[in-house]
């Protein structure tokens, strides 16, 4: 039999598997099933957890690694990756949920854990001579709008006698006092969604529920959020609020569009530096998958950039998930064939999570079975 050419490009699965431990996986089960194919494993990311690691893979680079502010305001160890005069951060590194105990998640630390610590990553990428920082967005813990990252660069937010806001939350903030000291750098925000800042498809609706905020501390999130969009379309002369990706990453998407930061697909990105696109020229299959297949998925994540390069070849593509919620009609809509659960196959959530990557590993052989002509 022909053996099939397979490329797994999958992204993280949230807190359990990288990207990189992922496609290991789904490679690993793959080959018990079908042995003869040609497995090509490329690791990627839409700007949330893991994007500097895949690009400092495809890209080569430096590390650049020192303390920052953490979201609940104590020392993390971060590091961005440098290529020529480009840098590329990741705000999950310094304010991401993974850096946020399970029991810390409620509505009060939903409220105060801050984005000053990605602030911290630029400027030192400034520091050092990058021309060019590219920030990616995902998977944060805060929804400070940014606050918290504008005042690691000179541009802290204020009430009106003056007086820092604790911080830089924006629930009292009337003011920045200063600008961002970000003079000769050019800004990309590489983002997985593309959500607005405010109201029912906004940053505090959407994602902070998932980071312990009750109906409660979301109102009251939508509420500084909305205060902080007035601070910075005076500081800024442009109003961002409406703009698709202000509301990534707890609302640090609009923090950098007032700089005048130019919004990019994460996932198309990646796509574009690890070539992907070359790899599936040569294949007959595409792999992909992440933590939860689900409507936010379909908001422009990795899964549907592979699905819509697969599909521009004629390629079928199937996603490997922890969960899958979106429906065969939503999937295909987005060029994916078919969507397969490790929960479903391992007898339940809790299950699949006792053994991320060999739950993972056991479905990727059955989809092999179904999938390679062997």
């Amino acid at each position: 039999m022909q053996r099939v050419r397979v490329v797994v490009a999958p992204d993280s699965f949230g807190g359990t598997l990288t990207a990189t431990t992922a496609a290991a996986a789904v490679a690993q089960g793959w080959r018990r099933a079908a042995p003869g194919d040609e497995l090509v494993l490329l690791p990627l990311a839409d700007g949330g957890p893991g994007f500097v690691d895949v690009l400092r893979t495809a890209l080569g680079g430096e590390w650049h690694e020192l303390a920052v502010t953490g979201p609940l305001g104590t020392p993390v160890v971060a590091r961005w990756l440098g290529v020529g005069e480009t840098a590329y951060v990741e705000c999950a590194a310094a304010c991401g949920l993974h850096l946020v105990p399970a029991e810390r998640r409620d509505p009060a630390t939903a409220r105060t854990v801050t984005s000053r610590g990605v602030g911290e990553l630029v400027a030192d990428a400034r520091l050092r001579g990058a021309t060019e920082i590219v920030v990616g967005l995902g998977g944060s813990a805060t929804t400070d709008g940014g606050a918290g990252m504008l005042a690691a660069l000179g541009a802290v937010a204020v009430d009106g006698n003056g007086t820092p806001v604790p911080s830089g939350s924006p629930a009292r903030a009337d003011r920045l006092a200063g600008l961002p000291a970000l003079d000769g750098v050019r800004l990309v925000l590489a983002a997985d969604v593309d959500n607005p800042l405010l109201g029912r498809h906004g940053a505090a609706a959407v994602f902070a529920p998932q980071k312990g905020a009750d109906p409660t501390a979301v109102g009251e999130l939508d509420a500084a959020l909305t205060r902080f969009a007035d601070v910075l379309a005076t500081a800024f002369g442009h109003d961002v609020r409406d703009d698709a990706g202000a509301g990534a990453a707890g609302g640090l998407g609009a923090a950098l569009l007032a700089c005048g930061a130019r919004r990019v697909s994460g996932a198309g990105l990646v796509r574009s530096l690890v070539g992907l696109d070359a790899e599936l020229d040569r294949a007959g299959l595409a792999v992909t998958g992440e933590g939860s297949f689900d409507w936010q998925s379909l908001r422009g994540k990795l899964v549907t950039a592979v699905a819509a390069a697969a599909a521009e070849r004629g390629l079928p593509c199937v996603v490997l998930a922890g969960q899958v919620s979106v429906g065969r009609r939503e999937a295909a809509s987005v060029g994916v064939e078919a969507a397969y659960a490790v929960a479903d196959g391992a007898g339940g959530l809790e299950a699949s999570l006792a053994d991320p990557a060999g739950t993972l590993s056991a479905l990727a052989e059955r989809v092999a079975s179904r999938w390679s002509r062997r």
